[in-house]
């Protein structure tokens, strides 16, 4: 394939694929989420509960990413307990990705890597069933095994 063919297949995949729907700010405040937090895993680094509060307080944010909603309207309007708020506030706090004063909530710029939870130990069957890569090994290969009838 020419330089000039692979530079025209690039240029027809980049073309809106709904023209008439391109998103603009037109003048309203908007929210923005670098696209380092998917490519330098911050993305992958949140659990479902961080994840959802961190895109909530960066669509509340000002252009500073200063937000000020009460703990009761964010448990509302992300129907969670207030337990898994404040277990979500918390870890984004020490992932140094909001900072928190009480009544305020600011987004931060990125830092400059992801923080992971630490794996939570493996201490039943269960957790052993669902999250020990040798046991899971194990079940995969049983159940690809191919079966035999007597």
């Amino acid at each position: 394939m020419s330089d000039d063919t692979r530079e025209s297949a690039a240029a027809r995949n980049r073309a809106p694929i709904w023209p008439g729907r391109l998103r603009s700010i037109g003048g309203q405040s908007f929210a923005f989420i670098p696209h380092r937090f998917l490519r330098a895993g911050f993305f992958a680094s949140l659990p479902a509960d961080q994840m959802r509060l961190y895109f909530f307080l960066i669509l509340a944010a000002d252009r500073h990413g200063i937000s000020f909603y009460h703990y009761d309207s964010i448990c509302s309007l992300l129907e969670c307990s207030l337990e898994d708020y404040v277990a979500a506030r918390n870890a984004l706090i020490d992932k140094d990705l909001i900072a928190f004063d009480g009544s305020r909530f600011q987004v931060l710029s990125l830092p400059e890597h992801p923080t992971f939870d630490p794996a939570p130990p493996l201490t039943t069957r269960t957790a052993m069933n669902d999250r020990d890569p040798a046991t899971i090994r194990r079940h995969l290969h049983d159940a690809l095994r191919p079966k035999t009838f007597k």
